[in-house]
């Protein structure tokens, strides 16, 4: 911005520097009055100051048009330009005009160029007031903006005329021959009639672009074409003289038009406040003036002829044409003005129809509220949406239609919303409920606008969305099967209670409930009675905690329980009494379940775990599944509290279960052999296979330690595949090698029947290793509940077939031991070792094992002890009939060296027995012979 800009324009955006702007100008303009009202003290200071001081303003004006049309005038750049170059026209006029008076010193002649660059002034302001017009959209508009202009200039002309002009007129004529001086004469008022009707008219049409700029420039050309109209009066031209008082009126024009565009640029940067947007609408005194402007016109009309009339002079032919013209624009104004009211009112009609068409057609209500909340207008969608007619929702209050459960909600949103901004908030969204004509309560959402101070509705009913999300929101939080809360809403409803009000009570508890025997209810009877066993058992437990409380299923045959605290400080009567709670829930679950015409019984194993300062939702449920599945381990059908020991243990084995992994990828496990010794001879019958995991302090661990702590079923199958391959392989070194021993394997009846190994893995390793016929014997333990005996009678026929000896692991432990002896191909009854281990002390397990010994024989089996420690234990189980035996009291596991030295020797010390028999002689375990399709049961 140039030096004249930036003074023009405040240097500040604040409200106090542009007052003080106008003030300055105020002043600047107040002075030069004064001063030409006192004839500025001198007549040679009078005339400079009329002359060059008007000039002067009319150049800054100039200038400052120029500028701003440079910066920031947008589309009304040319009419500031032209207001520039008719500001210079002034300027340039009034300096010539000094140039004779002021520096020649002779009186101006005329016509001269003063009145050249004078009469230049009109032409481009009128031009740039035409720019600065708001355009009409259709030819008529374009028709009545004319006709409106003639109606003022040609009301002015007739009666500037008839005051003033048709005098001038007749003098110059009389006075002067020439054409010029009369033109001249005639000239400045009415370029000053045309400029006076361009204001007039677009102070009524002017453009909404840069409105305080427009209005400023209209009213600086108003005041010097005002100035211009005393100027051409006969009675002051003719006493005229520069430096009166006329001058500041020029010079008050010109400084407001330097002023108009950037005091508007200062209104256009200071900062919006907050608050609604004023109305850019036209003021309704502007819009009756615009009405009554051609009207006025006529009355002024007819004042010029009525001064004619009462004066008693002749009415002027001038007189007469101009008015006849405009009381014809009038009439063709109206005309035009009433055909276009004519289509406006039917362009009217037409939308109200369409307007109304659609609102009551539309499926939702409308509604408008007044300010005080009663309902003034209701769309006939009522009817069909609330059950209501229109005509009886108008005239109620709003506020009776609303649940009051939702009314407070409602004003709050309302008055927040009428509070805000309309630009920054145009609409809000209400959601509540609506009293329906039946009496029920509808969820409405309603989209609320502002509407003559009050509301404006839009509503429709979004009851079933809201249902809909409702259901979808419980099934999402709830267990489909039993309807209880599932895993989500239940570590929600922990969360709640370790953060709420109650954050602080530690007599909060988690109990996870666990249905032992639940899969055996699927597996025998289905799972459709599994199903209503575990909705009967969800109802139990909704029915058995407090209200306060939750109940919950985890998933499968898993539930839970969240017991609120109620406060106690004695933690220990806390602990008694959810105990108590939680014993009371087996009880109730492990009651007998009605399911069809069965009764069906399951057990419930229950871990407990308290609430503990800054415990999180996820470390209390872990801690209530640790306290659970210890309560699993420890027989079940029993209720276990949580003890950090059980985090300490969990943490145990998943480092051993990642070591055993890495132990199985390393090499790290050994293998040992324990002889199995014929107790009659002393000889050695077979070598039992026996892992061992020697750890990183020296220390060997037995399969039942790693296995039973770790848990890992992947790792034990592992172990079992390297067991079976590595004792085989050196199995067929010692026989390569002139020691050929039968070795014993242990596998379960489980794995024996899963996938891997594939049932002719065995046959492979045989095949592989060149193992003889009979040299391997594989030791079943006692069958699992679970386990098909007629896949497994099948498998071990297939194996016998191979030349493979089948045992029955602990014999006597199990409860499925006659039926086993009754289908499985059986050639070696292993007793168990708890039988062996107290066959001395206990006369009951005495009669037992000889019993069991006896069917052995009767059988025709051969019978193996397993855990022989002792030689009372040695002459007991002889005596009994048993056949062979394993344990310390002959030699504990031996690595493949101590194993071939043993096997040189040939033979252990066996008590009783006077002296040592041949190497192996009758001492190997025989292979039966014959169909093991059913093993023969002597008749009792």
């Amino acid at each position: 911005m140039s030096a004249l800009g930036a003074l023009l324009a405040p240097r500040s955006e604040s409200g106090s520097t542009g007052m003080r702007s106008r003030i300055l100008l105020g002043l600047v303009c107040a002075g030069y009055s004064v001063g030409a009202a006192f004839g500025w003290g001198s007549p040679q200071v009078a005339l400079f100051m009329g002359d060059f001081g008007l000039a002067a303003a009319a150049l800054v004006a100039a200038v400052s048009c120029f500028l701003y049309a440079r910066t920031g005038a947008g589309r009304l750049r040319p009419a500031w330009l032209l207001f520039s170059l008719s500001s210079l026209m002034a300027a340039c006029g009034n300096a010539v005009w000094g140039w004779y008076e002021v520096i020649l010193g002779v009186p101006v002649p005329t016509p001269s160029l003063a009145d050249v660059f004078f009469l230049c002034f009109a032409p481009p302001a009128i031009i740039g007031l035409l720019v600065l017009a708001k355009r009409p959209v259709t030819r008529a508009g374009w028709v009545c903006l004319a006709l409106d202009a003639w109606l003022i200039g040609g009301s002015l002309l007739t009666l500037a005329w008839s005051l003033a002009l048709a005098h001038t007129a007749h003098m110059a004529g009389v006075q002067d021959a020439s054409v010029a001086p009369a033109a001249l004469s005639l000239a400045y008022p009415l370029l000053d009639i045309v400029l006076v009707s361009m204001v007039l008219a677009l102070h009524f049409r002017r453009a909404g672009v840069n409105r305080s700029a427009v209005n400023t420039a209209i009213a600086a050309l108003a005041l010097t074409v005002l100035s211009d109209a005393v100027f051409t009066s006969p009675l002051l031209r003719s006493t005229y003289h520069s430096g009166q008082l006329l001058d500041a009126g020029w010079f008050a024009g010109s400084l407001l038009l330097a002023y108009a565009p950037w005091g508007a640029r200062r209104g256009a940067r200071r900062p919006a406040r907050p608050g609604p947007p004023r109305a850019i609408a036209s003021r309704p005194i502007a819009g009756s003036l615009a009405a009554l402007t051609p009207y006025l016109a006529a009355a002024v009309c007819t004042l010029g002829i009525l001064y004619n009339v009462v004066d008693g002079r002749r009415v002027d032919r001038v007189v007469i044409f101009t008015a006849c013209t405009v009381v014809l624009a009038l009439v063709v104004r109206q005309g035009i003005m009433l055909l276009d009211n004519i289509s406006l009112t039917q362009e009217l009609a037409q939308k109200e129809n369409h307007f109304r068409s659609l609102v009551q057609g539309s499926s939702d209500v409308i509604m408008i509220a007044a300010p005080n909340g009663t309902l003034r207008y209701v769309s006939p969608a009522a009817a069909g949406v609330y059950g209501r007619e229109a005509e009886d929702l108008v005239g109620a209050e709003l506020s009776s239609i609303i649940h009051p459960e939702d009314l407070g909600r409602v004003v709050h949103e309302v008055r927040r919303f009428l509070a805000a901004p309309p630009h920054e908030e145009p609409t809000t969204r209400i959601e509540c409920r609506f009293r329906s004509g039946t009496g029920d309560w509808l969820n409405v959402e309603s989209t609320v606008n502002r509407h003559q101070g009050g509301l404006l509705l839009n509503s429709r009913d979004v009851t079933e969305r809201v249902r809909l999300q409702a259901q979808l929101q419980h099934n999402a939080e709830h267990d489909p099967l039993t309807d209880l809360p599932n895993r989500a809403l239940f570590t929600a409803r922990v969360r709640q209670a370790l953060g709420g009000r109650r954050a602080g009570d530690l007599g909060t508890a988690v109990l996870f409930i666990d249905l032992d025997g639940f899969k055996q209810v699927n597996d025998t009877i289905g799972h459709q009675a599994g199903d209503e066993l575990l909705i009967q058992a969800g109802r139990r437990l909704q029915e058995s905690v407090r209200a306060g409380d939750t109940a919950a299923r985890l998933g499968g045959d898993e539930f839970a329980a969240l017991i609120m605290g109620d406060g106690t400080r004695d933690q220990g009567a806390r602990e008694y009494q959810v105990h108590e709670i939680a014993d009371r829930l087996r009880l109730t679950l492990s009651q007998p379940y009605r399911i069809g015409a069965s009764e069906v019984r399951v057990a419930a194993s229950i871990g407990v775990a308290f609430a503990e300062p800054a415990i999180t939702p996820t470390d209390l449920m872990r801690n209530a599944d640790l306290a659970m599945y210890r309560a699993k381990a420890g027989g079940k059908d029993r209720v276990e509290l949580y003890a950090p020991q059980m985090q300490a243990d969990v943490v145990r084995r998943s480092e051993l279960a990642t070591r055993l992994r890495t132990a199985l990828r390393d090499g790290e496990f050994a293998l040992l052999h324990q002889p199995v010794v014929h107790l009659a001879s002393g000889s050695v019958a077979a070598v039992a296979a026996q892992a061992r995991w020697r750890s990183a302090q020296g220390i060997l661990f037995t399969p039942a330690e790693f296995l039973r702590v770790s848990g890992d079923d992947d790792r034990t199958a592992e172990l079992g595949r390297w067991l079976l391959e590595e004792a085989v392989a050196q199995a067929a070194d010692r026989a390569r090698a002139g020691h050929p021993v039968a070795v014993s394997v242990r596998l379960s009846a489980a794995r024996l029947l899963d996938a891997a190994p594939p049932p002719g893995s065995i046959e492979a390793l045989l095949t592989r290793h060149g193992l003889p016929s009979g040299a391997l014997m594989i030791e079943v333990a006692d069958s699992d509940p679970r386990v098909s005996f007629d896949a497994l009678e099948q498998r071990l026929v297939a194996l016998r077939r191979l030349g493979v000896r089948i045992a029955l692991d602990g014999f006597g432990s199990g409860f499925a031991a006659i039926n086993a002896l009754r289908r499985l191909p059986i050639d070696v009854l292993k007793l168990d070792r708890n039988l062996v281990e107290g066959v001395v002390e206990s006369a009951r397990l005495h009669k037992i094992t000889s019993g069991l010994l006896r069917i052995a024989c009767d059988l025709g089996l051969q019978s193996v002890a397993d855990g022989v420690d002792v030689p009372e234990q040695v002459l007991a189980l002889r005596a009994m009939g048993c056949t062979h035996g394993q344990g310390m009291a002959f030699s504990g596991p031996l690595d493949e060296y101590r194993l071939r030295r043993a096997l040189v020797r040939g033979e252990f010390p066996v008590p009783g027995i006077p002296s040592p028999r041949p190497v192996m002689a009758g001492g190997s375990i025989p292979l039966l012979t014959g169909s093991h399709t059913e093993t023969p049961v002597p008749p009792t």
